[in-house]
């Protein structure tokens, strides 16, 4: 039998406050004076309740790269920040394109056990951008693959693109594009501006982003498929998507955490930790999707967590890896970026961060309400704690973290997943004990 919990006195969703019971994975009871014999008690005083976080976007790195990450150590440091279920995207060696890869991630994360790994499934063989992957069969599999995405390349083929999104309307999917125009940013190093003409580093410009979206928004509409855009970073995107929105086209978009925080100008101590794809924008930018994503032309957040061994990020800049990791702190930016600042609220937290991606991905047990009878995934979480962040902060195998030694707010205590416990009173939980 599961281990039973009584959850006393935490504020849902940062508004009432009411015990919780868990039972059998289940949530049995929301109330006041909550009792069950045998239970353990969490006491949960002052702590937000939220449901269980879902990341859209996660790079897993297994097969193939388990230097940098593994479903196991990336689970670990998705429970660490809250995380119930993680999407794995597909750039793995194999590429996730098939459906014995996707079966493959799908049982890696379940003898995981920390939280749900859904796979992603590329759009392309190879992610080579030549010829569809084996959609239907992905689709088809045990993973119940509904994302495809060829992140890390630009579905850049428009006729394949057009495909893409025509086939996975028959089952419901979603194609999730990584917008980079690769003619415009051949060698780019930065976000294309005054920093970059400073430091005489080859630019990327906002237009490479800009221009794919508004095709690809065009071409859902033509299809009357669904479009997901992956961590849009630039006004011009933020512009794009609410006039496709206001148009009736069926297009979400994501923005990272660093994107609602960190910008260029963290580029001049050329510390490649600030290296990434799309690349930290302006401050304007990041004023604009912190304001769409208030607004709601920005539908969720996710981390685009992307691990790299030492030895990728400790070497010149134009050397230099692109990616962050970003499961442990992705709660604490988004608590600093947005809650902080008045943008949004603790409801609204939980819609970004895990009813709606749950629902882009079609992950149907994730992002449901604190509410009886429905899976006990949830996060609890001190938004009066706070600190340093630094590398015992992070759970899984890379360390290449843009937060090191920045101050951010809020502390995840507990994490659930089915009713079992994977972090306890701010410590993740053994592997052992969480498989038991």
């Amino acid at each position: 039998m599961s281990e039973s919990f009584v959850i006393r006195g935490a504020r849902l969703e940062g508004a009432d406050t009411a015990d919780i019971v868990i039972v059998d994975g289940t949530i049995r009871e929301i109330g006041s004076g909550a009792s069950l014999a045998g239970a353990t008690i969490v006491d949960a005083a002052g702590l937000i309740a939220l449901p269980g976080l879902v990341d859209l976007h996660t790079h897993l790195r297994e097969p193939g790269f388990e230097a940098s990450e593994t479903v196991l150590t990336g689970s670990q440091a998705g429970a660490a920040g809250g995380y119930a279920a993680l999407f794995a995207m597909p750039n793995t060696s194999p590429v996730a394109d098939t459906a014995g890869v996707v079966e493959q991630e799908l049982a890696l994360g379940e003898a995981a056990g920390y939280l749900t790994v859904q796979p992603i499934g590329a759009v392309t063989v190879g992610q080579k951008g030549e010829r569809l992957a084996e959609l239907g069969a992905m689709a088809r599999s045990r993973a119940a693959v509904r994302v495809f995405s060829d992140d890390g390349f630009c579905v850049w083929d428009p006729l394949i693109m057009r495909r893409a999104l025509e086939y996975v309307k028959a089952f419901g999917g979603v194609i999730a594009q990584h917008a980079q125009d690769p003619r415009l940013t051949e060698g780019a190093q930065m976000n294309e501006g005054a920093v970059s003409a400073e430091l005489g580093l080859t630019g990327w410009p906002a237009v490479a982003e800009e221009s794919i979206i508004a095709r690809d928004v065009l071409l859902a509409e033509h299809v009357g498929s669904r479009l997901h855009v992956c961590h849009l970073s630039t006004a011009g995107s933020v512009d794009i998507v609410r006039w496709a929105k206001k148009r009736g086209i069926a297009v979400t978009a994501e923005v990272t955490p660093h994107h609602l925080l960190l910008t260029d100008e963290l580029a001049r101590g050329y510390d490649a930790r600030f290296k990434v794809n799309p690349p930290l924008r302006r401050d304007e930018d990041v004023r604009a999707v912190r304001e769409g994503l208030a607004d709601g032309t920005i539908d969720i957040v996710a981390t685009d967590h992307a691990p790299h061994p030492a030895e990728a990020k400790a070497c010149e800049w134009q050397a230099a890896a692109n990616g962050m990791v970003g499961l442990e702190s992705a709660l604490r930016v988004v608590h600093r970026a947005m809650v902080a600042t008045g943008l949004l609220d603790w409801a609204d937290v939980a819609r970004v961060m895990s009813r709606t991606p749950a629902r882009i991905g079609g992950l149907a047990a994730h992002g449901r309400p604190l509410a009886v009878g429905e899976p006990a995934h949830l996060a609890l979480y001190d938004a009066d704690a706070g600190g340093t962040f630094d590398v015992a902060d992070l759970q899984g195998r890379s360390t290449n973290s843009p937060y090191l030694g920045q101050e951010l707010p809020g502390s995840v205590r507990w994490t659930f997943h089915r009713g079992t416990a994977t972090v306890r009173s701010g410590a993740l939980v053994d592997a052992a004990e969480v498989r038991a």
